[in-house]
């Protein structure tokens, strides 16, 4: 498997856009120069990411989410030890 992530990745299952195979080598996010660690899903070409709100969910059991726009980008697997990003064990 190559470095090169792609456009757009979710971790709900439920989601076009789920990789499991990424999400389990793990992605870090770096959204306005800051590394974000409670992205639920993120679009590099239309700039946005959707943020986790706390701990709230909603009916089904999903996380409540903020969409921000701005510029960001992925990054293959952080550091081992460090946290952040996008992971399959939520």
């Amino acid at each position: 498997m190559t470095d090169t992530l792609p456009d757009r990745l979710s971790t709900d299952p439920a989601s076009p856009f789920y990789n499991e195979e990424l999400l389990a080598r793990g992605v870090g996010i770096r959204f306005k120069g800051v590394e974000k660690t409670n992205v639920e899903e993120y679009c590099v070409s239309e700039g946005w990411v959707r943020l986790s709100v706390g701990k709230s969910v909603d009916r089904r059991g999903k996380p409540i989410t903020m969409k921000l726009q701005g510029t960001g980008r992925a990054l293959p697997a952080p550091k081992p030890g460090a946290a952040g990003g996008l992971s399959a064990d939520r």
